[in-house]
């Protein structure tokens, strides 16, 4: 089997295991991929140029994919485009196969990856939490490993929230460098094409395919290090618990890397991010899908989400007057802004001030989705550009920054942050301890033992039937573990590991386990594998061992009894 092909079917495979429909409108039929597949491999073997040969894409729904409808999250605007848009025409020239278009906040109104009645695409590390929008389905493809690559668009963050919130790389070009030719507008003088990836530099080889054009040469700077512009706390506004100290360690990390800091006043960024959707720029959300929103409406509605309906029906009355204002006050900010990064190589901020749940959202729709836009929104407005990275975690869910800097300065963007490589925490229970069959692949990602400890007393452990032999690790609420369904503490060893290790790890986890968060007996939360309960029925409850090396060890004090024979032995307990 050809090389790309048995990505291809992996792929699919996949997606069917990790049965998340939220995350795609439209899926390829796997016939058609893999014969696209095979035909990539023929190319590369008689010697043709491919870079992104086999790199598997997904393709947000408000950017045109030949054969598959274009709905940009509503389907009674869907229609079906019969060329690629040239965004999606370039990934492909160079070798990259679209498995299919994915989910997004409707119309891309919104941060937030609820907006859509194709469903909320729930978090990659915490489904009870919100993807980020409006590129959520894109974002949570590359998290959870279905695809390399995917594209997104970026108007008010909607490239770097969701990039935050799953642990992925985020890059939002200068405005121009990619075309948005082929792109369902949201504000046409703002959108950006961007591209998530598990790595900055598999996000940067994508975005040099996709960039046309060169970009004007930059004023020369003196030789030296980086400068780095930060925010004092005080001046970031509310954050999540925790999140202060991660954008502090973040900046502390480019600090002992060899960037000079210097703190910069953030006002005039968060006064112009509070002007999208609060002034008269919102009107162009109109200009571009409101006579049809108004029609539909007209017919009673149906397949509009009501809170981008609300906003953007409400922009059709805004006076003209109130955008001249609003261009003269944004200039006044964009003047002071600027002035702020003179001497600054890039700024440093967290890209989103906490990360909510999805019943949050739902009890405030409107305001959840404004502060997520508080550090992001300006971006564009300012005519910046912008890379999101992730910079370790916050109680086991991933936390990312954001390094901003003047337009075609995309490339020493990246180069700054590529000195952000934070590592991150992964508990691990079972076949990833120290000595166990799976332990390996943690030292292959240049993970290190940092702890063993335990789990809170909230979980119950299963031998399941797999291979290799692994436990289940499920969270059933606290207890003593003394009777059946009350939780128990269970040994766990903490390991550290490169941030994309987690991704890769994540990519390649089979069904029935999942990563989410594991609460420590200390309180805190760190990622970890778990398992679903539907994979319960016929594995063995093994909570009174108190951690799997226990269940083995005694397992193997039976075997030497004569006490234990037949598919046991075989199965868990190889000579």
């Amino acid at each position: 089997m050809s090389a790309t092909l048995s990505r291809v079917r992996a792929a699919y495979a996949r997606i069917e295991a990790t049965d998340r429909p939220e995350i795609w409108i439209d899926l390829r039929p796997r016939e058609e991929v893999e014969a696209e597949a095979e035909a990539i491999d023929r190319r590369v073997a008689r010697g043709d140029r491919l870079p992104l040969a086999g790199r598997l894409l997904a393709v947000k729904g408000n950017i045109d994919v030949a054969g598959l409808p274009t709905t940009a999250g509503c389907p009674a605007y869907a229609y079906r485009p019969t060329r690629d848009a040239p965004s999606v025409a370039s990934l492909r020239a160079a070798g990259a196969l679209v498995l299919g278009t994915t989910n997004l906040d409707q119309f891309a109104t919104g941060l937030v990856g609820a907006r859509s009645p194709y469903g909320a695409v729930r978090g990659a590390f915490d489904p009870a939490r919100i993807s980020g929008g409006s590129s959520s389905g894109s974002a949570v493809a590359v998290a959870l490993g279905l695809v390399d690559l995917a594209l997104g668009t970026d108007t008010a963050g909607s490239g770097r929230v969701p990039a935050a919130f799953n642990g992925i790389v985020g890059l939002k070009p200068t405005r121009g460098l990619v075309p948005t030719e082929g792109v369902v507008p949201a504000c046409a003088s703002l959108d950006c094409v961007t591209v998530f990836a598990r790595t900055l530099p598999e996000a940067e080889q994508a975005l040099a395919h996709l960039a046309t054009g060169d970009a004007p040469p930059l004023p020369g700077r003196p030789a030296g290090p980086w400068r780095v512009a930060v925010a004092p706390l005080d001046l970031l506004g509310a954050l999540d618990p925790g999140w202060g100290q991660a954008y502090e360690a973040a900046a502390e990390q480019l600090a002992a890397a060899g960037a000079e800091l210097r703190t910069l006043d953030l006002t005039p960024f968060t006064e112009a991010a509070a002007m999208l959707y609060e002034g008269a720029f919102v009107a162009e959300r109109y200009t571009a899908v409101g006579s049809f929103v108004d029609k539909l409406l007209a017919q009673g509605g149906a397949g509009l989400d009501p809170t981008v309906a609300g906003i953007i029906t409400r922009a059709r009355d805004i006076p003209a007057h109130r955008l001249y204002a609003d261009q003269d006050r944004l200039a006044g900010l964009r003047a002071r802004a600027l002035a702020e990064l003179a001497d600054a190589d890039a700024l440093l901020l967290p890209t989103a001030p906490g990360h909510p749940t999805l019943a949050e959202v739902a009890a405030d729709p409107l305001g959840a989705n404004a502060r997520l836009g508080r550090f992001t929104n300006s971006t564009n407005l300012f005519g910046l550009a912008a890379a999101a990275v992730p910079a370790g975690e916050v109680n086991g869910l991933p936390f990312g920054v954001m390094l901003i800097g003047p337009a075609h300065t995309d490339e020493r963007l990246a180069r700054i942050a590529a000195l952000l490589r934070p590592g991150t925490r992964l508990a691990v229970v079972g076949a990833h301890l120290s000595g166990q069959p799976l332990n390996d692949r943690l030292l292959a990602l240049g993970a290190r033992l940092e702890r063993t400890t335990t789990t809170a007393p909230v979980y119950r452990l299963h031998a399941l039937r797999t291979s290799p032999p692994k436990p289940g690790l499920v969270h059933v609420g606290r207890g003593d573990g003394s009777k059946d369904g009350c939780g128990a503490a269970i040994e766990t060893e903490v390991w550290r590991l490169p941030a994309e290790g987690l991704g890769s790890l994540l990519a390649a986890l089979p069904r029935p386990m999942a990563l989410g968060p594991v609460e420590l007996a200390d309180g805190s939360r760190v990622p970890g594998f778990l398992c679903e309960p539907s994979a319960l029925a016929d594995a063995e409850d093994i909570t009174a061992y108190g951690g799997w090396r226990a269940y083995l060890n005694a397992r193997r004090e039976q075997r030497a009894q004569g006490l234990l024979t037949g598919a046991f032995v075989n199965d868990y307990l190889p000579s």
